[in-house]
């Protein structure tokens, strides 16, 4: 079969969700949907073909099934078949639709007609391989918590986006009417989409400037400190960021936290306060949270 995919299915506890995005996406995966049913959760990943081996698939399942019993989770069901280049192009978008997220929100898939007559922000997404559609607790907890934040005027807000996958979040602080975002993000294809997005909302190139990097690169791209960071990632990385960010912060700064499981969130809320930082409120979703954060 020319131009061959593998279409990798994962049945799991919603909670594994981000965790099985993230190992496809370091698999090489080209384009990952999802569907929660109650209890359950089926991710859909595409592979080239040329790139993948039975023996690879054996080892990504395996991985897969290991961080499940980290987490003292079911055991997800794994399974993998090849489906043509036709297939591959439509099959994972067919399943996201239009979502509201928050008061103000409509995050809305890119290749649908733009409706006439929005009454809420549109925020126009093309997400590829990165992480970041608006239909995973976490990032509506982030985009909720811009909301709040940027909802009292914020034409001179500056945001630092760690982690910016699709860019969903930095779009977001655009349209909520911050006058900058800087972001990063160590794949090169999360910074790929992001541009990709920012063109799709017909955002300004100087408005959201987003490079390949991580902290300390993000601070090689400021012009200052910023007003407010968001940063949707895994806790552990988090954990490790939060020392690095002090040099981009005001008296006043402000932070979004989340990638957080429940579990999780006295460790990453303890590091937080060891380096000048309060959690000023937790907001949580099923098993996930979001620190929102300001300097003490």
């Amino acid at each position: 079969m020319a131009n061959s995919w593998w279409e990798i299915q994962v049945l799991c506890d919603p909670v594994l969700e981000e965790n099985i995005f993230w190992r496809m996406e370091r698999s090489g995966c080209k384009g990952t949907a999802s569907e929660v049913k109650g209890n359950v959760c089926l991710v859909r990943a595409y592979l080239p073909e040329s790139q993948a081996h039975l023996l690879d698939l054996a080892a990504l399942s395996l991985l897969v099934r290991q961080d499940a019993l980290c987490l003292n989770l079911p055991i997800p069901a794994v399974q993998w078949h090849l489906i043509d280049e036709e297939d591959w192009a439509s099959s994972w978008k067919q399943y996201w639709q239009p979502q509201e997220v928050g008061d103000r929100f409509l995050i809305y898939p890119a290749w649908l007609p733009i409706p006439e007559k929005p009454e809420r922000l549109l925020l126009r997404l093309d997400p590829g391989v990165a992480f970041g559609t608006g239909n995973h607790e976490t990032t509506q907890l982030c985009l909720e918590a811009l909301e709040m934040r940027l909802s009292d005027g914020a034409e001179n807000v500056i945001v630092a986006d760690v982690g910016c996958g699709s860019g969903i979040l930095s779009i977001g602080a655009l349209l909520m009417g911050a006058s900058k975002a800087y972001a990063v993000d160590v794949d090169p294809l999360a910074v790929r989409s992001t541009k990709e997005n920012r063109e799709i909302n017909h955002l300004d190139p100087d408005r959201l400037l987003v490079e390949q990097g991580s902290v300390d690169h993000l601070l090689t791209m400021l012009e200052g400190p910023v007003d407010g960071i968001v940063c949707n990632i895994l806790a552990e990385v988090i954990i490790d960021l939060i020392p690095q960010m002090t040099a981009m912060v005001k008296p006043k700064t402000w932070g979004v936290l989340s990638g957080i499981l429940l579990d999780q969130a006295k460790t990453v809320a303890n590091t937080v306060e060891e380096n000048g930082w309060i959690v000023a409120a937790l907001w949580k979703r099923k098993d996930w949270c979001c620190l929102n954060i300001r300097r003490s």
